[in-house]
């Protein structure tokens, strides 16, 4: 069982506020990838698919849409470098080349030190303070190179 006891209980109290149990698929998936090593193993997937009475290539099929799923081991630290046409037009080719070097990561990889995970992603909303990142979660906008090396040179 790759679920653990509490993840367990979690998913029985958060199926009681949808109508229908399998609406609590994705915002699981989001808590298993959050607890279990930010990624959603085959094991997690058998699991969920026998709770929510699916096969496990159901389970896969809606990780493996969604690009906010990661299906293999990551790095420690996420960096999600804006493409869309705002961020490009501002630069962010320049910050995903600086976030390589920085990292050590290829897009779309992790660092070989298991640091970072680097990629690409599409809009993120913060069009007006183009370009941008997401670190972890956190927004960085208005970047220039140099912000780069001081945003993540700073990170374990």
């Amino acid at each position: 069982m790759a679920l653990t006891e509490q993840l367990r209980q979690e998913l029985d109290e958060l199926v009681r506020n949808y109508p229908d149990k399998r609406a609590a698929l994705i915002p699981f998936l989001h808590r298993c990838q959050e607890e279990l090593g930010g990624w959603i193993s085959p094991e997690v997937m058998e699991d969920c698919a026998e709770y929510f009475g699916l096969e496990p290539v159901e389970i896969y099929g809606v990780a493996s849409f969604y690009p906010m799923f990661r299906l293999r081991p990551i790095g420690r630290h996420v960096v999600s470098v804006c493409r869309n046409i705002s961020c490009d037009l501002r630069g962010a080719d320049e910050i995903v080349q600086r976030a390589c070097a920085v990292t050590s990561a290829r897009v779309g990889e992790s660092s070989d030190d298991g640091r970072f995970y680097l990629e690409t992603v599409e809009c993120q909303g913060a069009c007006a303070d183009a370009p941008m990142m997401v670190v972890d979660g956190t927004y960085h906008e208005n970047l220039e190179s140099d912000d780069v090396e001081r945003i993540l040179g700073g990170l374990e």
